[in-house]
């Protein structure tokens, strides 16, 4: 079913002022744009992943070489979106930084376009900006969205 807003009312499920750097386990879920079948299919109740699939696979598997405060948990590609665990083990190197003139916000509460350096939806913006490009070379497109 096509996203219609007289039926869907997308709202964020994050924690207003919750610090998305702090120490802990957080589940994620991340769909691909309009729940296409991107990454494989299940065949006999097991997931076969395809090229686009094993993208996502093995760039999930990176993401504590990119963020060495990150820790994976488990995870799993499905055909239309993934599900994995991530864990925060400290607070990154930079992620308290405030600028004088935003010193009466909480630092670590993420704005629309500022991203907090070592928070989860940093990690995750990421982890989709490097899954999209490389699938964007195999269709030889530019920009094209998968999220």
């Amino acid at each position: 079913m096509p996203y219609d807003p007289q039926i869907h009312h997308r709202h964020s499920i994050r924690l207003k002022r919750y610090d998305y750097t702090q120490p802990g386990a957080y589940f994620i879920t991340i769909c691909t744009k309009a729940r296409q079948c991107l990454f494989g299919n299940v065949v006999k109740g097991e997931m076969q992943l395809n090229s686009l699939g094993h993208i996502a696979f093995n760039c999930w598997q990176t993401i504590p070489d990119h963020f060495l405060h990150i820790e994976l948990d488990t995870f799993v590609v499905m055909p239309n979106h993934l599900h994995g665990i991530l864990i925060i083990t400290d607070k990154p190197v930079g992620a308290q930084h405030c600028s004088a003139l935003n010193q009466h916000l909480d630092c670590n509460t993420e704005q629309f376009g500022k991203p907090v350096p070592g928070s989860i939806s940093t990690v995750i913006r990421s982890y989709k900006g490097v899954v999209s490009k490389r699938i964007n070379i195999i269709w030889q497109t530019k920009g094209q969205s998968i999220w």
